[in-house]
């Protein structure tokens, strides 16, 4: 293996930015990789690959400077961890956020972790600690929740709120996305409440529906490389199906209203989708696909979604209730859904 390489003082400092130093000034094909020395990030070189065995931390931020990875190896060694090696995961399109893998000795203790990520917090960082990944250059699948995680919104309340019950519903949603209510017995007593309303709110609501950011970033390049996308929704048909068609899903499952003259009838059709019928849902797709289990990501913000993601390879706690992301394997917490592509191995 070639020596490491020096950064001159006169280019380098504690601020500088990895995409706007290591990325735009060290020549090297978009196959090969910039491996850092693990005790001085002054010191790198270019590589074909990185041996990876063992936990990794990585950390993302559209904006990662040298001294923030600085105090994560410092923060490493006085926990007595030992960087094996670190490198630079750069953007596979062409946007200028990046991400640095620590391949350490052993796991961060949970206590050690949890300060780690305060910090990380503070900064505006995401900072994951994984065991094992999927991989992008392979095909996969990734499985989605609707509200609040492909969507901005929580539909249910949104239409409640059309429908003049708009407190009392939301409410409600809160307490169920917490694990604090049994989900189908809150899915339809807030339904009840929406009895009589007009079938038009719903395509009110459906006209404005706002998608998450990062999420179209985040849908071209699994597409790209072959990855199945899918929703697993305790929401509706009527606005799963309608993200399927606009964002080309392979599929959308949710709970069907039950609409008759023009109106809700307040009741919902067939089978509840609540928290084991999500984890099925990943798991038949999976099937179907013929995606093996190591290649599978569930995602959601909920309670409700974390049978699911225990059921994935891998499972993101998006902008997530506190429960759930501590529960989940890793959590994006500060950028959008396509901080995901940053933890897949490339």
């Amino acid at each position: 293996m070639k020596p490491f390489s020096e950064f001159s003082e006169q280019t380098l400092t504690s601020d500088s930015l990895f995409s706007q130093l290591y990325l735009s000034q060290i020549p090297h094909q978009p196959s090969q990789l910039i491996e850092l020395d693990p005790t001085n990030a002054k010191f790198y070189r270019v590589v074909d690959q990185v041996e990876v065995s063992g936990p990794e931390l990585i950390i993302y931020a559209s904006q990662l400077s040298l001294s923030q990875f600085q105090y994560i190896t410092e923060f490493c060694k006085q926990q007595q961890i030992e960087i094996k090696a670190s490198y630079i995961i750069t953007a596979i399109d062409d946007e200028q956020d990046c991400a640095v893998s620590c391949c350490l000795s052993h796991t961060l203790a949970e206590q050690a972790f949890q300060q780690l990520t305060e910090w990380a917090q503070a900064n505006n960082l995401e900072v994951w600690q994984v065991q094992s990944r999927p991989s992008l250059s392979e095909p996969g699948l990734l499985v989605m929740d609707m509200d609040s995680t492909t969507i901005k919104i929580e539909c249910i309340d949104e239409i409640a709120k059309l429908a003049g019950v708009g407190k009392e519903v939301a409410e409600v949603t809160e307490l169920a996305m917490q694990g604090k209510l049994d989900f189908a017995e809150s899915l339809r007593g807030r339904v009840a409440t929406l009895k009589g309303c007009d079938e038009s709110v719903l395509q009110s609501v459906a006209d404005e529906l706002p998608l998450m950011h990062g999420l179209e970033r985040l849908l071209k390049v699994l597409k790209r490389h072959n990855w199945k996308v899918a929703i697993a929704s305790g929401g509706f048909t009527f606005f799963a199906d309608q993200l399927k068609q606009q964002l080309g899903l392979d599929a959308a499952v949710a709970n069907t209203l039950t609409i008759e003259s023009g109106k809700l009838t307040g009741e919902v059709t067939g089978e509840i989708v609540d928290a084991k019928v999500k984890a099925r849902t990943l798991t038949e797709l999976a099937e179907k696909f013929e995606i093996p289990s190591s290649q599978t990501v569930a995602m959601g913000d909920g309670a409700n979604d974390l049978v699911m993601m225990s059921a994935a390879d891998l499972g993101v706690a998006f902008e997530a209730k506190p429960i759930v992301q501590q529960k989940a394997d890793v959590a994006i917490n500060h950028h959008g859904l396509d901080a995901l592509l940053f933890i897949l191995k490339r």
